[in-house]
């Protein structure tokens, strides 16, 4: 074996082979994080909303300018209401809060009990007074969707109220109450303490993500309550088109409701596919710009091993010629090289397994990021061990084409 005449060469001349094991090392480790991370990233920014076709789903945010009276306020919101639906195209309409990824809502704390010190989650909570099940397309896993009768009218300016239903999705009634059959019939606490209000659930959808679109399972934590809300100036509808609709119902939707108003309108249109890209284009920046370090990160690994492999062989030009002279073969010449450079690397990969999970641990403890998974290590150590065996095959082969002549040449 060549093993240990090739660790006596090594030990000889520590500093190029201790460079590039490191230059291994760094690489795998941050490596391995920042394709975790770009994962994870791209994961987040591909998780579905809850809404059963976000292609054909819309929201218009309108405020009349005018002095109308809470009451009037109420009648514009039923009035404007009707209108949408009336277009052709439209297959649902809901004033709503909120929008999925607006990054533009409100969230309440939500408790199992009244007198508990702090609350069991913080969740997204959507207020409307038309059915957001049928509007966003919402999947029921559980019980049922708002009675008429439950809906409840409330004016912000003088009420504090909730209706006393409630539906919460899959994932925060999960964690309210892990392990239980059933959450139909259960109380949710808004708040803590002596001011929190209660209501009961009556339905449990698979999914609806948060306003904020948040890390983490806190993204589809959210309730909705079954109210119509007035008495502040501007409302939000939601719509949702027929397939292929939906470009042309903005346009008349909006018309529409410029025509029906009495006094100039504010309007603002913004799709869910829009506040989906705004939501994550930073996420997806990162993503790319990780990719790009990754990339420049192998190709300036793979220039050090065949600096590193191209240096030896000029260095060795004798010694190989004389090997040569002595009846080495090429294959044996070839072998040497390449198995040198397998254990530079092994040793940078070793190294680069621990500096990968040092680097992950920051990042789980300090960033709240999610564990490395085995595989990533275990496939940046496949890619580092093939990097150096290809990055050092050219010099080796050039070192074995070493003619057994240049030993009698050479001084």
């Amino acid at each position: 074996m060549e093993i240990r005449p090739i660790l006596s060469a090594l030990l000889r001349n520590k500093t190029g082979p201790i460079l590039v094991a490191l230059q291994v090392a760094l690489s795998l480790g941050i490596l391995a994080n920042a394709l975790h991370i770009v994962e994870e990233r791209r994961a987040v920014a591909a998780r579905p909303t809850g809404l059963a076709d976000e292609a054909s789903t819309f929201y218009f945010q309108v405020r009349n300018l005018n002095t109308d009276g809470p009451e009037q306020m109420l009648a514009t919101i039923r009035r404007e209401t009707e209108v949408l639906r009336a277009v052709p195209g439209v297959a649902s309409v809901a004033q709503v809060s909120q929008m999925p990824l607006s990054r533009s809502g409100s969230n309440n704390s939500v408790a199992v009990d009244q007198g508990q010190e702090r609350e069991t989650a913080v969740a997204s909570q959507y207020v409307s007074g038309d059915s957001l099940v049928k509007t966003f397309g919402l999947k029921l896993v559980e019980g049922r969707d708002f009675l008429p009768g439950e809906i409840v009218e409330v004016n912000e300016n003088e009420q504090r109220e909730l209706p006393k239903q409630v539906i919460v999705t899959k994932a925060l009634a999960d964690k309210m109450w892990p392990g239980a059959s059933t959450a139909i019939g259960k109380q949710v606490w808004f708040g803590t303490g002596d001011g929190a209000l209660s209501s009961q659930v009556v339905g449990v959808v698979e999914r609806l993500q948060s306003a904020h679109g948040e890390m983490g399972e806190r993204a589809e934590f959210a309730t909705i309550v079954p109210a119509r809300v007035y008495g502040r100036p501007g409302n939000m509808y939601a719509i949702r088109t027929e397939a292929g609709q939906r470009d042309r119902v903005i346009k008349e939707a909006e018309e529409a409701l410029r025509k029906s108003s009495a006094t100039p309108v504010i309007m603002q249109t913004k799709t869910t596919e829009e506040d989906r890209k705004s939501r994550y284009r930073a996420d997806l920046a990162l993503s790319w710009m990780l990719i790009t370090v990754s990339v420049l990160l192998l190709l300036i690994t793979s220039s050090g091993i065949v600096g590193m492999a191209s240096l030896w062989v000029t260095q060795r030009r004798k010694q190989i010629g004389v090997r040569r002279a002595l009846g080495a073969r090429k294959l044996d010449i070839l072998r040497y090289f390449i198995l040198e450079n397998f254990m530079i690397t092994s040793a940078g990969v070793f190294g680069g397994v621990l500096f990968g999970l040092s680097l992950n641990h920051l990042l789980v403890t300090k960033l709240e990021m999610a564990r490395l998974p085995a595989p990533y290590l275990v496939g940046g150590a496949v890619v580092f061990w093939a990097l150096g065996i290809l990055a050092a095959y050219g010099p080796a082969w050039r070192a074995a084409s070493i003619s057994p002549a240049t030993a009698t040449r050479s001084a």
